[in-house]
């Protein structure tokens, strides 16, 4: 996607492709949305140790990678930062 794409709205067909595409890698990757739960935490406390996170923005996501070998699953972390903390 382009850089002004992400302002766009997307239309509802291209919403429910989106939707399916996740649901398709998700059975492919035998990813249960409980794992997937238990990986955003923790991404979550390790990352809240070093900046503060916008916690009801963040989307995890599971993807496909393209590779010369095919298409393998990717974990794909949007992570909105409201700012850095100070070191300890």
């Amino acid at each position: 996607m382009d850089f002004m794409g992400f302002f766009t709205k997307k239309s509802s067909k291209d919403t429910a492709k989106e939707r399916l595409q996740l649901i398709l890698i998700h059975d492919r990757a035998t990813v249960s949305p409980e794992l997937l739960d238990n990986i955003k935490e923790e991404i979550m406390s390790v990352i809240s140790k070093y900046v503060e996170i916008d916690k009801d923005e963040l989307e995890i996501t599971m993807t496909t990678s393209d590779e010369e070998e095919g298409n393998s699953p990717a974990l794909v972390a949007n992570i909105p930062i409201k700012k850095m903390l100070k070191r300890r």
